[in-house]
């Protein structure tokens, strides 16, 4: 049953930036939302297409009944679990915008852990002044392979993905980043059709199992397309497609880093052996910023 919204503020001369961050705030905390504050002043600055800091330089900027009436709209939306970020269209990684929709994942601190990892390999393998190749499979927004090209200017890289949709918000990403004519898209199912060899493959592979979705925090089982968190009954049905087909994309001595969930590492680096062939003295793990095994990397053989 949907719950009652909230009270709606009635526009008068008296409102503020302020007092409207204090009263949708109030609004969203009585709903039970947690960093109820801290949604607020995002929506609001979305909405008015001003800073954190112009609200708090300025709370006694006056708004007008439009203005109202589209943070109200903005809040009831939030007070329904939709994340902030998907009220306002884009999201914050890795210090820059992405857009994102319905139809890309929502990027996530946690997959910032694949970029480090991915750029200190680089560094390893003396990469950086080199025309490296890099392959992201379901790039959703492309947020992962186009911070990895605006870190790395000698590289390229192709982004494939199942969703015609999503494809046209990572295009959208690239022009808005300047990268057009350093990444090609390919709509593809794993890595069908992908001709190779490329230095590098990331990946942020569904790897929820499916009984686990039910439980999920209602910002992502609600709103993130279950094609992007569905990994099957133990999570690791895409692996497993991507581990059989390693070796014919990636150049002998290059490197496969994935996103893995939290209690997967094992399970994968094991899949990867057996399936892939990897060099087993050349597997790293490295943990997001909660302690969290989060990414696996592993190099191919030379």
């Amino acid at each position: 049953m949907k719950m009652p919204g909230p009270d709606p503020i009635q526009p008068d001369a008296s409102h503020t930036v302020g007092s409207a961050v204090r009263e949708l705030t109030a609004h969203l905390a009585r709903a039970g939302i947690g960093g109820a504050a801290g949604d607020v002043r995002r929506l609001v600055a979305g909405a008015l297409g001003i800073s954190g800091a112009d609200i708090l330089k300025a709370p006694e900027r006056g708004l007008n009944t439009a203005e109202l009436q589209l943070l109200q709209t903005y809040v009831e939306r939030r007070r329904l679990h939709e994340p902030v970020s998907r009220i306002l269209g884009e999201r914050d990684f890795y210090g820059r915008a992405f857009a994102i929709s319905p139809a890309t994942l929502d990027p996530r601190p946690d997959s910032e852990t694949l970029v480090d990892a991915a750029l200190e390999i680089v560094r390893e393998e003396d990469w950086m002044s080199q025309p490296l190749r890099i392959l992201d499979v379901g790039t959703g927004s492309g947020c992962l392979l186009l911070t990895l090209l605006c870190e790395l200017p000698q590289a390229t890289g192709l982004g494939t993905d199942i969703s015609v949709a999503a494809l046209d918000v990572a295009a959208h990403n690239a022009g808005r980043h300047g990268l057009e004519q350093r990444v090609e898209w390919l709509h593809a199912d794993g890595l069908e059709n992908i001709v190779g060899p490329f230095h590098l493959l990331v990946a942020n592979p569904p790897y929820v199992r499916t009984a686990d979705i039910a439980g999920l925090e209602p910002e992502v089982r609600n709103f993130d397309p279950s094609e992007a968190l569905d990994g099957g009954p133990d999570g690791l049905a895409m692996y497993r497609r991507l581990a059989r087909g390693i070796a014919t994309v990636i150049q002998a001595a290059g490197w496969v880093v994935f996103e893995v969930g939290h209690d997967q590492a094992d399970q994968v680096i094991a899949l990867l052996s057996r399936e892939a062939g990897m060099d087993v003295t050349q597997i790293r793990v490295r943990l997001d910023v909660a302690g969290k095994r989060r990414c696996v990397a592993t190099r191919t053989l030379g």
